[in-house]
């Protein structure tokens, strides 16, 4: 009875010894399904830097460079290869020996790089992590490239527009600060004609005018004459100009029948000068008041225009 019972001890241990090891077997096909469904190339490393484990990424990615860690042989020491790297990657992948030595020593917990990986004409680029892995047993690094080429492609683009747009930038100051010259030199050139207009008419013109007021004429030539000179005494005055510069919304005869009132003529004598009638000249009066804001009766007219170079200064 009791060697029965034996058995039958036995019997349940074995079965569950069986049931364990199927179910770490599942664990450890489950574990290497999810590691074969991972885009990044995966290998895991020993203490030493050799590799024990690649995933399927790992393993197409070699086939199709045609690199040393071929897939079905494991037992590549990855370090190795790093320290014997030559070429333009030699600086990365000695960079990348020592990030994963410093992990092993446990001087940091986790290495990271990105890095160029050229073949031929076609540029490509990965994100290296190095970590250990966490749990009981030997120890285990678990290295990862992900592929990023397309992100840093566009990272690029983007620079490259940036660029652009900066030196797009650069030349749109360097217009406008040429235009702005540009229109500093017109307008120095346009205050140099006017003082040269505006000296000739005071030396050349206004003499003859006055020699010609002079001269006996019939009361209407004379008016006229009169007005003539006016007119040209305004254009060199500031009068006109700042008359016309803060009240732009005044007529060319708004104007001219100002310069007269200015003077000191009366309706009946701007109608004469202007050959127009008197009603007229009062209408263009009435404009007069109400353009230059002169709604208080009590303000004369004359007296304002009289003043309006000192009111304004």
């Amino acid at each position: 009875m009791a060697e029965h019972n034996w058995h039958e001890e036995e019997g349940r241990a074995l079965i569950g010894r069986d049931k364990k090891a199927q179910r770490l077997k599942q664990a450890e096909d489950l574990a290497e399904t999810v590691l074969d469904s991972l885009s990044a190339h995966i290998a895991i490393l020993d203490s030493q830097g050799w590799i024990v484990k690649t995933n399927q990424a790992w393993q197409e990615f070699a086939q199709a460079n045609e690199l040393q860690l071929w897939p079905e042989v494991l037992q590549v020491n990855y370090l190795a290869i790093c320290d014997q790297a030559q070429g333009e990657s030699s600086e990365h992948a000695q960079e990348v020996a020592r990030g994963i030595r410093a992990v092993i020593a446990g001087e940091m917990d986790e290495f990271l790089l990105d890095y160029p990986c050229h073949f031929g004409d076609q540029k490509g680029w990965f994100y290296l992590r190095a970590r250990r892995m966490q749990g009981y047993g030997p120890l285990r690094v678990v290295v990862s490239h992900e592929d990023i080429t397309q992100l840093k492609l566009v990272q690029e683009e983007l620079e490259s527009k940036e660029a652009a747009l900066a030196r797009q930038t650069e030349e749109l100051k360097e217009a406008n600060a040429a235009l702005k010259a540009l229109l500093r030199q017109r307008d120095q050139d346009k205050k140099e004609i006017e003082a040269n207009v505006l000296e000739t008419v005071k030396q050349e013109v206004l003499p003859h005018v006055r020699e010609l007021g002079s001269s006996p004429f019939y009361t209407r030539q004379q008016v006229l004459v009169r007005h003539i000179e006016t007119m040209l005494q305004d254009i060199v005055s500031p009068f006109a100009r700042s008359l016309s510069s803060h009240f732009a919304s005044l007529t060319p005869q708004e104007m001219r029948v100002a310069s007269l009132i200015r003077q000191g003529m009366s309706s009946k004598e701007i109608a004469q000068a202007l050959q127009c009638s008197e009603y007229a000249v009062l209408f263009h009066r009435k404009n007069l008041r109400s353009k230059l804001g002169l709604t208080n009766k009590g303000v004369n007219l004359y007296s304002f225009l009289q003043t309006f170079s000192e009111w304004e200064e």
